[in-house]
């Protein structure tokens, strides 16, 4: 990324039909750096994505296949997500929400401490450039309410009755955490 806060040349993606909408996908090499629906919050000049192309998205469209269709609670995927050290620290909190839990953002911004409010947490969580990788649709509002949400409060509702449904069923064990917070 650039010190303007724009994608290098080095950067390439893809899109993906999903049940959310078509997904797009960017990354570089060192991996993926942005996930994004359409009509995004925060969405970056798309001009900044480099070229299309399929080349280094075949895990990522599969691991995302299948956590959408209920297959899946964890994703094994490089990440690259670029951001300050604030919304990076948010992040960091925010992958270790387990699939099928929430968390208020008052909860991350105490769980962050020094002093944060949760209107900063909801801040640094509104740009995080890789949604459901990363998953933010886990953070919500005072008492459980859906606020606030990249891709739409309707995706938010959509990801959150996923991931409670599966959770609900027992014939399921959850997959062993494989992105671990703080390797991006």
């Amino acid at each position: 990324m650039s010190a303007d806060g724009h994608f290098t040349r080095s950067t390439w993606h893809t899109t993906v039909p999903s049940a959310l909408g078509e997904l797009t996908l960017v990354r570089d090499d060192e991996g993926l750096r942005g996930l994004y629906f359409p009509h995004h919050w925060y969405l970056p000049d798309t001009a900044t994505f480099g070229p299309s192309s399929e080349h280094g998205f075949t895990d990522a469209v599969i691991q995302l296949g299948q956590y959408l269709g209920g297959m899946r609670r964890e994703f094994d995927l490089a990440l690259s997500p670029r951001g300050d050290a604030f919304q990076r620290q948010a992040w960091e909190h925010v992958a270790q929400i387990r699939y099928g839990q929430t968390v208020t953002y008052g909860e991350l911004a105490v769980r962050i401490g020094d002093g944060v409010t949760a209107q900063q947490v909801g801040a640094a969580i509104g740009r995080n450039p890789l949604c459901i990788l990363i998953p933010c649709h886990r953070v919500v509002g005072r008492g459980g309410k859906l606020t606030g949400y990249v891709g739409g409060i309707s995706r938010k509702r959509h990801l959150l009755e996923l991931e409670a449904a599966q959770t609900a069923r027992t014939d399921r064990t959850p997959l062993q955490q494989t992105l671990m917070p703080g390797s991006w």
